[in-house]
Order: C-alpha cells, then structure tokens, then sequence
C-alpha cells in the first residue's frame, strides 16, 4: 500500500451529489477492515437536523463551515491511528483548505459519475438544497468537476454496482 497511506490511513471519496460516495465508501471501508464516516450524515447527527434545513435556516456559508470543522475532527481520528474512508459531502473537495488538509493526511478519490447518471439518482430527492433548480443543478456539476480533478486517484462510474468502483480503486497505482 502507498506510503502516505501507511502514515495515515486514511481515504476520503470526493465527487457530486448522487455519485455514489455514500454507498462506494462504505464497501472500501469494509473491504479493508476500516472505519467508515459519512460526513453530511455526521453533521445531520451532530446538529439533530437535516442539511437542507441548515442550508434554509444557516446557510451555505454556515453549513460550508462546519462541513469543515466536521472534517478536520475525523482527519484527527485518522492521525490518531483510527483508520478510516469518509465520504466527503458534495461541496467538501471545492474548498482549498479542506484538499490541503487532506493532501496532507491521506488520500482522495474522485468517483467520476456522468452528469445524466446523477441527475436520475437525485430526481425524487427532496433534500438536496443544491438539486432544487435544475439549471444551477447542471452549472455546478461542471463547475466542481474542476476541483475533484485534483484528487490523488479518478474512478470514472460506469454502472450502478459498487464493488465495481471499489476494484477499480484497489487497481489504481496509488493503491499498490
């Protein structure tokens, strides 16, 4: 396994709303025996309210905030010898301190999901704040797409099945 891995072991999935860090992070997770964290789920738990609830109450910036305040916590975790894949919330990756924290505490994974893929997966999504105008929807999916491009490895999503992406992680150099 990569050095800055066995350092701290820690690996955290970025990408867009729906594509799949959620559910592709908990089977890395498992595979390697490792602890898993959601990160929006673990605000949700934190505060006792939903996201979009934060974002219509708190905004953005508000949310932004402790999005970042929650990373650091479990990058602490990690450094603390607690190995770990979190899955970073949607917004996570586009703040350059948040890709400087974890440049230097582990490694990042971009899952490379095609726009029409989640487009179908947030459709009947009531709570995702940044989903409700589908114009906005489209223009910052592209926009971030900037951003998880610095990440250490890029799975393109080619299907629905997570064990899928989770091979490709594990073939990917970095990984060996």
């Amino acid at each position: 396994m990569n050095l800055r891995l066995k350092r701290t072991p820690g690996l955290y999935v970025a990408g867009f709303m729906g594509s799949g860090k959620s559910t592709v992070g908990r089977h890395l997770a498992r595979r390697l025996g490792w602890d898993f964290f959601d990160l929006d789920a673990e605000i949700e738990a934190a505060e006792r309210t939903t996201i979009a609830h934060i974002f219509d109450t708190r905004g953005e910036t508000e949310f932004r905030r402790m999005e970042s305040e929650m990373l650091a916590q479990h990058v602490r975790l990690i450094e603390r010898g607690r190995p770990g894949v979190v899955a970073l919330g949607g917004g996570t990756f586009t703040s350059a301190s948040n890709r400087q924290l974890l440049a230097e505490h582990g490694m990042t994974i971009w899952l490379d999901c095609p726009f029409n893929v989640v487009e179908r997966r947030v459709a009947a999504a009531t709570h995702r704040p940044l989903a409700r105008d589908p114009q906005k929807f489209a223009a910052l999916f592209e926009e971030r797409r900037e951003s998880y491009r610095l990440a250490d490895i890029h799975v393109a999503i080619e299907n629905d099945d997570p064990e899928a992406a989770v091979n490709a992680i594990f073939k990917h150099p970095l990984m060996q």
